[in-house]
């Protein structure tokens, strides 16, 4: 028998020789072996010179098969979650219509928080290597929370199953598959994230229109089980196709380091995705519910919120495409963010009109659609790699702050005030304030005015 110290030096040499064969020789297992040794290089041996990952495919079947299986998994939920405003004007007209605006908004904040919230977490487990296990229970819970929803009949009922089942379930499968992109591309990191923020937006266009239509031919007990059966293959089509391509990290660090903030371009970032929060959401959960109060029919009601996230899909893909091209994230988000803001201005103003709706549709959800898309990018540019799992998911667990408490606050000052004027110069105010600590966190990344970022 081997001694033991023999045994580890042969496998030391194995490690090497495949770390210095030639990439076309390399087999499989060497690959690997070669990619392991780097990673363990990074957070073993820190002040190693050179660490090799080995080339970013950056395309080719393969990494755009895993991206598109990232765009399926937003679809089934982020795009679930952006459907939110049909439900809020089908539940105040038919189920719950006793319960105030308000009170209702709740369930969908909840969603929006819980989309993020766990990222703090699930970010880490996926540095750890957990993948397959947490997207397939994520996703029983989701499909299970659906069908649980077409039973509800009670407020606290729809708040447990739709609110914070199918809401928690939706960030663990976000969290989990947000980080996927970087593993396959570096260049077209932008195209990737759009492509898979795509799908959010395909979701929350289709969801609505199908859930007003199948609930006039089937009900809305109907209604939630084929939408259940949607989310099965959705999700099904993710677990098979996204895989991670880099080895697990032996060492991930603190979920929590909050000497991050003392990082001034972090912290004004940080401080800017919180705040947008408070206002961003407020239009398209309400944009609906407006339109029947001002007079509009519900059958071009129900189509305001599709009409948006079919727009927000132009924008996330051309805002992903410009950022990496031209501008880099922060220098089109800014932009596309004040113009969210004016329109977050004006919708109370013009929304007693057909073609005020749908002007203020098509306008925000593009410009919306360019800030949701590219909201990690300028995290990953102002970190370094051991950094950006935890500086994300503290940035995430902000943002989650203003999604559970914007749309509800919107909602209170409609019901005190009778009316969304005020509620439109709340949260277009919250959205202003958001684009004024990107723009110090842009002067605080450049050191001046001008340059790419």
């Amino acid at each position: 028998m081997e001694h033991p110290e023999k045994e580890k030096d042969r496998t030391s040499d194995e490690v090497t020789i495949a770390a210095d064969a030639p990439p076309h020789q390399e087999t499989e297992h060497q690959r690997h072996q070669r990619e392991l040794e780097a990673v363990v290089k990074e957070y073993v041996e820190p002040d190693h010179p050179k660490v090799d990952y080995g080339e970013n495919p950056d395309g080719g079947l393969r990494a755009w098969l895993v991206v598109i299986g990232c765009a399926a998994g937003t679809c089934g939920t982020f795009g679930l979650v952006n459907a939110w405003g049909v439900f809020q004007a089908y539940y105040q007209q038919s189920i719950l219509p006793g319960t105030s605006t308000s009170t209702i908004s709740w369930i969908g904040s909840v969603q929006y928080a819980l989309v993020f919230l766990p990222g703090l977490v699930v970010g880490r487990l996926f540095d750890m290597g957990y993948l397959k296990s947490m997207l397939g229970a994520a996703s029983a819970v989701l499909v299970a929370a659906t069908f649980l929803t077409a039973q509800c009949t009670q407020y606290w009922q729809f708040l447990l199953c739709q609110g914070i089942a199918l809401g928690l379930a939706c960030g663990v499968i976000f969290g989990t598959i947000v980080a996927i992109p970087a593993h396959w591309f570096k260049h077209k990191l932008g195209a990737a994230l759009g492509v898979m923020a795509l799908g959010s937006s395909v979701g929350g266009t289709l969801f609505p229109i199908a859930v007003k239509n199948l609930v006039q031919q089937v009900g809305f007990q109907w209604t939630m089980r084929i939408l259940g059966f949607l989310e099965i293959l959705l999700l099904g089509f993710q677990f098979v196709t996204v895989e991670r391509r880099l080895p697990p990290k032996p060492r991930s660090g603190p979920f929590v380091d909050l000497t991050a903030f003392k990082d001034i371009r972090y912290l004004l970032y940080s401080l800017s995705s919180l705040v947008s929060f408070f206002g961003l959401y407020t239009v398209l959960t309400y944009l609906d519910v407006a339109a029947v109060q001002q007079g509009i029919s519900d059958n071009l009601a129900f189509y305001l919120l599709s009409i948006a996230n079919a727009c927000s899909a132009v924008g996330r893909v051309v805002g992903g495409l410009v950022a990496d091209r031209w501008t880099g994230p922060l220098n089109i988000m800014i932009p596309a963010t004040f113009l969210a803001g004016i329109m977050t201005y004006v919708w109370p103003f013009v929304n007693h009109t057909v073609g005020g709706n749908i002007g203020i549709a098509i306008v925000y959800g593009a410009s919306s659609g360019v800030y949701v898309s590219l909201l990690a990018a300028p995290i990953v540019r102002i970190s370094k790699v051991q950094e950006v799992g935890v500086r994300a998911g503290m940035s995430f667990t902000l943002v989650a702050v203003g999604g559970i408490a914007g749309p509800p606050i919107s909602g209170a000052i409609q019901t005190v005030t009778g009316g969304f004027k005020d509620t439109g110069i709340y949260a277009g105010s919250a959205v202003m304030v958001a684009v004024a600590f990107m723009f110090a966190a842009r002067y605080a990344i450049l050191g001046g005015l001008w340059g790419r970022v």
